[in-house]
């Protein structure tokens, strides 16, 4: 046979991965083809194939009669926005998009690539785990691969997207990752399956309720996005990747911005209610500052007290860091801390600067909380506010108290700015609380205990329920009307713009995990 002809039969057949038949059935599924999905997240005819004519090694239990070049993955590199990032796509057509040792080394050589040029690596799931045909060469071929997983962590934005199945060791690699995204019906992720679960512990459980989309986003925090189907997904990683650079020598990048720096916002000089015990949805605070109203939430559905997300100030990538009071009243609680450390470490890897805005009554109190270990939980938030050495701008809208108020970005952890709203009230605990303490005794034994009470809670209202103390302490370095937020952000970020601030001398710290 002419070379040329079998070089374009090899071609041809790699391409066609599994087949019509089985690229149909993905479709009536709900699913696009690997190839498909590369397409639709790259720029067009930017993609370049890697190994696309790698093929498996295996010759036992028929194996050798199941040869097709790629052997089910196809990796590669393209732009995105006209930027370099590599990816790799599970073609689920071809062996179940199984791992085998020969897939597997294709996608170290493009993240290895990725670590030398400084580019994002994406990863587009759809496989049904590891090669059982290959034993031990494929369970090598995910720890090869979790290894560059963790070298990458922090040098190079890591992306998965779970388009499908995901399971048993297959999760550890998305685990690692930056960020992971699902889709809705389509995607589940699960270490053992539903069956086993019931042999083992005698649970019935679906697949869905195991596993599933909202599973992940609401109730373990494993995903960070969900979408309604591959399209949208796809779509969505295109928009996060816009707000990180490339590796962690790079800043953000930046866009014209035609939303004036100088622009106050007069709604939110009322936002916060009067009542102190009153919610109110620290997003409409979020969307009044930031750059055209446009804010990337991450989390959105998981550990709901605290709400974090990427936005843009003056045309740069900010990260977002918000206690929620219209949500468990914004206390920090397991989950919310675990959260928002996760956020604050990895916008402190990628240079992206912190902006914070503080509502915080404290810790959630309750055995479940202490039980579960919320010292240990809660100070990994404070590690990661104090560890981080981007700029970083602190805006106290209303609670600050107790070591909550230490936690959430405060002067005493290295904060650059600390702003306060006039409506702050910065306290070891709310006056109510405190008053219960402070007077016991006196209170005993006066004639009428609630009118002495009231009088009391007052006059702690308001002599410490503001920012004027720790103002005249130089703990907050100013007291702002809120309608100048924006402005009085941006120029703090403008000021901060070459900060730059270093940690002693050690091989790394030991978070409390």
């Amino acid at each position: 046979m002419n070379r040329l002809d079998e070089l374009r039969r090899r071609h041809q057949a790699a391409e066609e991965g599994g087949g019509p038949e089985r690229r149909a059935r993905q479709h009536q599924a709900g699913k696009l083809s690997a190839r498909e999905r590369i397409e639709l997240l790259l720029d067009e005819g930017s993609f370049e194939e890697v190994d696309k004519l790698v093929t498996h090694r295996c010759r036992d239990f028929g194996m050798e009669e199941q040869v097709i070049p790629g052997d089910g993955f196809i990796t590669g590199y393209g732009r995105i926005d006209g930027r370099l990032v590599y990816v790799f796509a599970q073609d689920f057509t071809v062996l179940g998009g199984s791992l085998s040792e020969a897939n597997a080394q294709k996608i170290c050589k493009i993240m290895d690539l990725a670590l030398k040029t400084g580019a994002p690596v994406i990863g587009l799931n759809d496989s049904g785990g590891a090669r059982i045909q290959e034993g031990v060469m494929s369970l090598a071929g995910y720890a090869d691969i979790f290894l560059r997983n963790t070298l990458a962590s922090g040098v190079v934005p890591q992306i998965s997207a779970i388009m499908g199945p995901c399971a048993g060791g297959a999760v550890y690699s998305p685990a690692i990752t930056d960020f992971t995204f699902m889709v809705e019906r389509t995607s589940y992720m699960f270490v053992t399956g539903p069956d086993v679960i019931k042999t083992v512990t005698h649970e019935d459980v679906t697949k869905e309720k195991l596993g599933g989309p909202m599973t992940h986003n609401s109730v373990s925090g494993v995903g960070h996005f969900i979408a309604a189907n591959d399209e949208e997904c796809l779509r969505m990683v295109r928009e996060l990747l816009g707000y990180l650079p490339q590796n962690n020598r790079e800043d953000p990048p930046r866009r014209a911005c035609a939303d004036p720096a100088d622009r106050m916002d007069t709604a939110l000089d009322s936002l916060v209610p009067q009542e102190s015990n009153l919610p109110y949805d620290i997003k409409d605070v979020i969307y009044r500052v930031v750059d055209g109203g446009e804010f990337l939430e991450v989390h959105e559905h998981w550990a709901k007290n605290i709400v974090v997300g990427f936005a843009r100030m003056d045309g740069r990538p900010v990260g977002i860091v918000a206690n929620q009071p219209a949500f468990l009243a914004g206390c920090l609680d397991i989950n919310s801390s675990v959260k928002g450390a996760r956020f604050v470490r990895f916008c402190d890897a990628f240079n992206i600067p912190l902006v914070t805005f503080e509502d915080v009554p404290g810790f959630l109190p309750g055995t479940e909380q202490e039980f579960g270990g919320i010292i240990r939980h809660g100070a990994k938030l404070l590690y990661a506010f104090a560890e981080a050495t981007v700029p970083k701008v602190t805006v106290i809208t209303r609670k600050a108290y107790g070591g909550a108020y230490c936690v959430m970005g405060s002067k005493h952890i290295r904060t650059d700015v600390n702003l306060a709203w006039p409506t702050a009230e910065i306290a070891v605990m709310g006056p109510e609380g405190a008053v219960n303490i402070v007077y016991r005794r006196e209170l005993a034994a006066a004639n009428d205990g609630d009118a002495a009470r009231r009088q009391k809670i007052e006059e702690f209202r308001e002599r410490f329920a503001n920012p004027f103390v720790a103002a005249e302490r130089g703990y907050i370095d100013d007291v702002i009307e809120p309608r100048e937020t924006r402005p009085r952000v941006i120029r703090a970020l403008r000021m901060l713009e070459n900060k730059v601030d270093t940690m002693p001398r050690k091989k790394h710290g030991n978070i409390p995990l």
